[in-house]
């Protein structure tokens, strides 16, 4: 078969392409920003990538154009492929039918406002660790693994259940294409607001999601959401495991912070009233180590048992972009995290915070998302932020709200800037050493990282 696929740069779209290829499929695609590294990825699995949509892809002649949610009415390639009648589908339905529903497979999806790419990784990697050779499509890159997506040899697979829309022509949350056995739902707030206009909308497909999970299956659920509550209370038709960070009783599986220990870079894991064991990790923070018990769990449905589980999250090496150490210069720390949401950053920082010590932390954050394009979060961004013992806030061209007036209850802890160089020049001069500086952005923050690291070298005495 031949794939064309329009939108292939995506993470989620070139994962689809990595898959197709895989399973021995031809696969070409199209997309506007051909750039590294997933150019250079896909071009490394001999998929050819055309720059831009232009209307002639139509004499490729492909058995089926898979159409990534980046399509919209009125692109020009859109258009054509409408007018000629030639067969398209969704990148979520393409899955689904080739993959995700043939050879028996054991579908395990990770649903969430928050942590969907950590607890996806950390699942795939538990059943790895375990011999089961998992396939898996997740929207970063684990450490592991190195690659975002995998075709696997076993039975299971391991799919981030996005909540944003399937394609123009398909406004359902992606997920509810998945049909998953065991279904993780780790948290739900408003967001995608370009959407979803509130979070009842967005509980309206997050049911859709368990009117696909089986009898026989298991949904994991954070017992500390009250908006996945209301869900349940919509209609379950599966047996439920609750998973706390905190003391909500009646839960099967809670952790508890090992020694005192703020930052949960050592923690025990509790199955009802029997302590399952203690795991010392790389990562830090209560909502990673949230995530962590919410693989478990869902690892242990599948077949895994508790304490390969556990060796698995020790030997756990975390995940690109999620408050990942880019580097360290005069005992400045430098991290790189994909936190866009007011409750992810704030958790972001806190973990930071428990970890620095008698550091300082400096918040930096570049408002990129829809959702934050629109302004939407304006008024929670301050208080997320507050915690930081600095803030400076990236104002690109595309935000048009005030981000200025959004930070006066910070007064003079707070600095926009609207020009990257002047931000790391800014930077540069507030650093000092034991400084932990936590970049956030669900984008690239136009090389920051690198820009920043290369300045704090060149002003080392």
């Amino acid at each position: 078969m031949h794939l064309h696929i329009l939108g292939v740069c995506g993470t989620f779209m070139g994962g689809i392409a990595a898959i197709a290829r895989a399973a021995g499929h031809r696969v070409t695609g199209s997309d506007r920003n051909v750039y590294p590294p997933m150019s250079t990825q896909l071009a490394a699995l001999g998929i050819d990538v055309i720059e831009g949509y232009e209307p002639d892809q139509l004499r490729l002649d492909p058995d089926v154009f898979v159409i990534g949610n980046v399509m919209s009415r009125g692109n020009p390639l859109v258009e054509a492929l409408l007018d000629s009648g030639k067969r398209y589908e969704s990148g979520p339905d393409w899955l689904a039918r080739n993959v995700l529903q043939v050879d028996d497979r054991w579908v395990l999806g990770v649903a969430g406002t928050h942590g969907k790419t950590t607890t996806s990784s950390l699942l795939a990697w538990i059943l790895e660790h375990a011999g089961l050779n998992p396939g898996f499509l997740i929207g970063g890159v684990p450490l592991d693994f190195d690659v975002s997506a995998r075709l696997g040899g076993g039975r299971h697979f391991v799919i981030e259940a996005d909540e944003y829309d399937t394609a123009f022509f398909d406004k359902r949350a992606k997920f509810v294409h998945y049909r998953p056995r065991t279904a993780i739902l780790n948290n739900l707030e408003h967001d995608h607001a370009d959407i979803y206009p509130d979070v009842a909308s967005i509980q309206q497909q997050f049911h859709l999601l368990l009117r696909t999970v089986p009898g026989n299956g298991r949904l994991i659920v954070n017992a500390d959401e009250p908006h996945l509550d209301e869900v349940l209370r919509l209609g379950c038709w599966t047996p439920v495991e609750r998973f706390t960070s905190g003391d909500t009783a009646g839960c099967e599986w809670r952790i508890a912070a090992a020694g005192g220990d703020a930052s949960f870079a050592s923690f025990d894991v509790w199955r009802g009233e029997r302590c399952v064991g203690r795991v010392d990790w790389d990562m830090l923070g209560r909502h990673n180590a949230a995530n962590a018990i919410a693989a478990v769990a869902a690892a242990c449905h599948a077949g895994v048992g508790e304490d390969a589980a556990l060796e698995a999250l020790r030997r756990f090496g975390g995940v690109k972009r999620r408050l990942e150490v880019r580097g360290v210069v005069r005992e400045i720390v430098v991290y790189d995290d994909f936190a866009h949401h007011p409750t992810a950053i704030a958790t972001t920082l806190d973990g930071v915070r428990r970890r620095a010590g008698q550091g300082r932390v400096i918040a930096v954050l570049e408002p990129r998302s829809n959702t934050m394009k629109l302004g939407t979060h304006k008024t929670a961004l301050a208080t997320s932020l507050a915690t930081a013992d600095r803030v400076f806030v990236y104002q690109s061209p595309e935000v048009k709200w005030d981000v200025a007036d959004a930070m006066l209850p910070l007064g003079s802890l707070a600095t926009v800037q609207a020009d990257l160089q002047k931000l790391v020049t800014a930077l540069v001069a507030e650093a000092r050493p034991g400084d932990h500086l936590v970049l956030m952005s669900n984008g690239s923050f136009g090389g920051l990282h690198e820009h920043l690291l290369r300045a704090l070298r060149a002003a080392a005495p």
